[in-house]
């Protein structure tokens, strides 16, 4: 049995290619969890939490990653957040029926992919991707292509492993500023091509990397976590309540004699009463009980 959700980065040493290879489960089956989310859409949020993940990990620096589709289809949105520990989350939203076996862009419709790049310190970057690809990892390719000018090749398989959800992975990418054969880089891909979900699922990630590239001398660093992990909290949604207009707050605290909010991402419910705000705006903490997961 491999060690799921885990990151692998690797470099082959006579080639200027550089791969990573990640092993989803736990993650997966967190970031769906408490949804009743159609297998496609659950499918598609475990191709987009492989994808991410990947993403990541190309970062050089801290900071986060934002993979959203949106259109006018069935699935109005669907996006999948991660930073440079591997920490993610994700959820998705629909606006109808999702038929058995839609493809992305059946349940999409109209619609386009935006990746944002959130540096901890530094200016942030969006890019918007038309979803001219079958497939995610046709239109994430695509993206790396235009914006990066890499040729960038992303492997995404999705099933189950132990009953539970099971999604892995791996990226190839030629290394930034180096001269690379385009036939060498082809037949590279060609390799990681024949990689099957079961092996990405059960085997450990150097013995995947040995199947596929055995006649290759490939580096394999130490592995990375990943994990499921919300950033919601009491105080964010305190913030965020500070920042509409008084009679507003007021006006909904009449109503019910308190203010209940909802996180899409892990299913937590925050409740405030007129104590709680107070309390909040004198001295900026909150009482102990006002989450409720």
């Amino acid at each position: 049995m491999s060690n799921h959700d885990q990151l692998h980065r690797y470099l082959f040493t006579n080639h200027a290619v550089r791969g990573e290879l990640v092993s989803l489960s736990e993650t997966f089956e967190q970031i769906v969890a408490g949804h009743d989310y159609p297998a496609e859409v659950r499918t598609l949020l475990g191709e987009m939490l492989v994808a991410t993940s990947l993403l990541t990990a190309t970062l050089k620096f801290d900071g986060d990653i934002t993979v959203q589709l949106q259109g006018d289809g069935p699935l109005k949105l669907a996006v999948i957040n991660g930073n440079n520990k591997q920490e993610m989350r994700g959820v998705a939203r629909l606006q109808g029926d999702i038929a058995a076996d839609s493809s992305l862009k059946q349940m999409i419709g109209n619609g386009y992919m935006v990746i944002t790049i959130s540096p901890t310190e530094g200016e942030r970057y969006q890019g918007v991707v038309d979803l001219e690809g079958e497939t995610l990892a046709e239109c994430l390719e695509n993206y790396f292509l235009r914006s990066e000018q890499l040729p960038t090749r992303i492997f995404i398989r999705t099933g189950e492993s132990e009953g539970k959800a099971a999604a892995g992975g791996l990226l190839l990418q030629v290394l930034p500023a180096q001269e690379t054969d385009p036939e060498e880089f082809s037949h590279l891909s060609q390799l990681t091509t024949t990689i099957k979900a079961e092996e990405l699922f059960t085997l450990p990630a150097t013995e995947v990397l040995y199947r596929l590239y055995h006649q290759e001398e490939v580096t394999v660093y130490e592995p990375q976590d990943v994990c499921f992990r919300c950033t919601c909290s009491r105080e964010r949604c305190a913030d965020a309540l500070m920042t509409l207009p008084g009679e507003e707050v007021l006006e909904m605290l009449e109503e019910d004699g308190k203010i209940e909010m909802h996180c899409d991402y892990c299913g937590s419910d925050y409740a405030f009463d007129a104590m709680d705000l107070a309390t909040y705006k004198a001295s900026g903490s909150l009482p102990d009980d006002s989450a409720v997961h």
